[in-house]
């Protein structure tokens, strides 16, 4: 019934623009057929997302997956104007999709951008909870101490409430997101004790090299505003590291070995296995559940907004980016420089004799596939319209070139105005910023959660 496993082509005849145009919209409703079981974050509740990518169709349904005989070719981009060659102004089978309306554009990507995630995943296993521990001495992979203090966190509004510490309720647990040693997500939640109703929630997720006690400040400002305050460990940090090589390392195994995707992907996939937790919670309203991030941990909100509309408002700091515009505009250098042993180690096996595009190129296709092209930017940040989207970034970041956020801005701007909601879209640059995440982004932040989540 759902069954398409050979390459579609265009029937004989339907050569023409036209032709083409009743192919795509025949594809537009076999790629919503295949979507028709993703949750709906106005329900209660919830069968878990990965299940409806899984190898097998839903229950009672035959093997399901889409192949395209030409899939789409993304045309690169330069200094804030799309660049199309000759040969791409056409409207050919391979550049047409690009023209799709955004509700489809935004399904069929989620849909190939699962089927990237699970193409790398270890033996699935159900989704089940442990107990955990306090961590008395977390693990910090950069020169941060034990007693260092973010001065941005510690100025999240908080509500002063008399004897906090005896009413905070503190929960550490672990969820078995799939099978190994990384499958186990280590998970932080702090909340009021006392409430009987279901409550806003927020997932805070941290840089590179810090861990989820780091945002305890954060954390603790939230949960005595009302919310449900949740962290977690991204892969290979905090709890699922054992030294302070060890998101290195396996950065650098990615790239030789091509069978992870440490960066931003794996990551994603423990927050689509989070959001099935979540939503199943009797202390948390499974419409209500934001996300947000700082720098690593802002790209993890950004791409698991993308692919789970679960996220109902999204607020990642310093972490969007154009990774195309990067490389066709040759700034790239800051990104590279935050995880640099990986591309050096890239250069040398490529014989190379310094880092170049090409080897920045190389690399974000190895460990993390589509990063630099259908899974970038501007096609991920329109994605999560009309959910509210908060972008904050500092206007100086050379990680992330505020000159490459034009064409994300551009498209989720229309994204936002088709569906009749500009106020639900924002992005602001803070002058004189880098790469740094400020008082003021955190204060932003917390508006944008208390104007659109909470309840």
């Amino acid at each position: 019934m759902c069954s398409l496993n050979k390459p579609i082509t265009a029937p004989v005849g339907e050569t023409s623009f036209e032709g083409r145009r009743m192919l795509v919209s025949r594809l537009a409703r076999l790629t919503v057929l295949a979507q028709f079981f993703l949750p709906d974050p106005s329900h209660g509740s919830h069968l878990p997302l990965t299940q409806y990518i899984s190898p097998t169709c839903p229950p009672k349904f035959p093997p399901c997956s889409i192949a395209i005989a030409n899939p789409p070719k993304f045309v690169s981009y330069k200094r804030g104007v799309r660049t199309i060659s000759k040969a791409a102004s056409k409207p050919t089978s391979d550049t047409f999709l690009e023209m799709e309306p955004h509700s489809l554009d935004a399904q069929k990507l989620r849909f190939d951008f699962l089927q990237v995630l699970r193409s790398r995943r270890s033996a699935d296993v159900p989704l089940s909870v442990e107990n955990g521990k306090p961590v008395a001495s977390p693990l910090y992979q950069d020169n941060t101490l034990p007693t260092s203090k973010s001065e941005a966190m510690e100025s999240c509004p908080k509500v002063d409430i008399k004897n906090f510490k005896e009413l905070l309720k503190e929960e550490n647990l672990y969820l078995i997101t799939e099978a190994g040693e990384q499958g186990r997500l280590p998970v932080l939640i702090l909340s009021m004790k006392g409430s009987k109703e279901r409550r806003s929630a927020v997932v805070f997720l941290h840089s590179t090299n810090k861990c989820k006690e780091w945002l305890r400040p954060l954390l603790e400002a939230y949960a005595s505003r009302g919310y449900v305050a949740i962290a977690i460990d991204s892969r290979y940090h905090g709890e699922r590291a054992s030294n302070k090589t060890t998101y290195r390392d396996a950065l650098i195994s990615s790239w030789k070995k091509g069978d992870t995707m440490p960066f931003i992907y794996d990551t994603v996939w423990d927050l689509i296995k989070l959001a099935d937790y979540l939503t199943q919670r009797e202390d948390i309203d499974p419409t209500s559940i934001g996300i947000t991030g700082e720098s690593l941990g802002g790209m993890h909100a950004w791409f698991a907004a993308a692919v789970d509309t679960r996220y109902s408002v999204v607020v990642p700091i310093i972490g969007v980016q154009g990774f195309r515009w990067a490389i066709d505009n040759d700034k790239w250098q800051g990104r590279v420089d935050s995880i640099r042993p990986l591309f050096e180690e890239a250069q040398k096996d490529l014989g190379k004799r310094e880092i170049d595009k090409e080897v920045v190129e190389k690399v974000w296709d190895r460990i993390a596939p589509g990063l630099a092209s259908s899974f970038d930017s501007p096609y991920t940040i329109p994605a999560i319209a009309p959910r509210p989207l908060l972008i904050l970034n500092g206007a100086d970041d050379p990680r992330c070139p505020l000159e490459g956020l034009q064409i994300p801005k551009s498209r989720a701007t229309k994204a936002y105005g088709e569906a009749h909601c500009l106020d639900k879209f924002k992005l602001i640059a803070q002058p004189g910023i880098g790469h740094q995440m400020t008082p003021l982004m955190v204060k932003e932040a917390s508006d944008w959660f208390d104007k659109f989540l909470k309840k």
